[in-house]
């Protein structure tokens, strides 16, 4: 793959084993995967609860190391990265969590984004331009001065995600941003990662409605630790059973619709597509 962002080789984790766990087999939460994530490309990673999926989020940013093989950011090993300079990895890898208050640390909206860049040494002017330009990009400018405890959840959503933008990744990685929203916020999450990766960041987006990942370029199936499946959306919707995990509406859509015997293409994976299709076809 041309220019990788991300790189796993071959990776295993285990998580530390109780003391009653030591007597039994290491269990490991990835178990040998491998695979590349190009600078600029949109990678969904989907998979049933306990198949790996926001273990390997982790992976990403160096929050977790692997027991064994390498991940590489950028070129850079996080094992070795991490031991001496860990903001390096989070200067490229950004991470947005599933529970926005696990992720704000300030009692001012303003003052909450500007925490990563001021403990990166930006300069002080620089940091007020960043924060302003990441609250307008959410559309939690006008909210700057407020606590985060009287905004909504998807609004705090927004500003932990501008909370990494200040920090200007190359990349962010969204460990099921939407799971704790109401449609609505939903959303509205998915129109700003859209905006992200259209502003030319690299996206890794966990989730698990299906919906959300056939926005992406590519899907990846996680599966008792191992990866399971790889291919873009519409090769991966193409197949006869994706178990637990479903399909999008709009493919489930279309092939009712081919089965009334409309000629929908196979490609057609997110609602826009459809209702563009259709409306072209009347």
């Amino acid at each position: 793959m041309a220019d990788p962002m991300i790189q796993l080789k071959d990776i295993r984790f285990a998580y530390e084993q109780s003391e009653e766990e030591k007597t039994q087999p290491l269990q490991y939460a990835l178990d040998g995967v491998s695979f590349d994530v190009a600078r600029g490309s949109f990678v969904a990673i989907v998979g049933s609860n306990g198949s790996g999926k926001s273990t390997i989020a982790k992976q990403m940013n160096a929050l977790l190391l692997p027991t064994s093989g390498t991940v590489l950011v950028d070129g850079m090993d996080t094992a070795v990265v991490s031991q001496t300079a860990p903001w390096e990895i989070r200067k490229k890898v950004g991470m947005v969590f599933q529970n926005p208050d696990n992720q704000l640390v300030s009692s001012i909206v303003e003052d909450d984004v500007a925490f990563g860049p001021e403990n990166i040494g930006i300069d002080p002017a620089e940091i007020r331009t960043r924060v302003h330009q990441a609250l307008t990009l959410v559309g939690m400018y006008e909210h700057r001065k407020k606590g985060p405890h009287l905004l909504s959840g998807g609004q705090k959503q927004r500003i932990a995600i501008a909370g990494v933008i200040a920090m200007d990744p190359e990349c962010v990685v969204f460990d099921e941003p939407t799971a704790m929203l109401d449609p609505k916020g939903r959303r509205e999450i998915m129109g700003i990662i859209r905006m992200l990766h259209g502003q030319g960041r690299t996206i890794v987006l966990i989730t698990h409605f299906m919906e959300e990942a056939a926005e992406a370029d590519r899907i990846i199936i996680m599966e008792h630790g191992k990866l399971h499946a790889d291919g873009t959306p519409a090769e991966i919707f193409s197949k006869e059973d994706l178990g637990v995990l479903g399909y999008p509406f709009a493919v489930r859509m279309a092939r009712r619709l081919r089965k009334a015997g409309i000629d929908v293409p196979a490609d057609i994976v997110t609602d826009e597509q459809l209702a563009e299709y259709l409306c072209r076809s009347k």
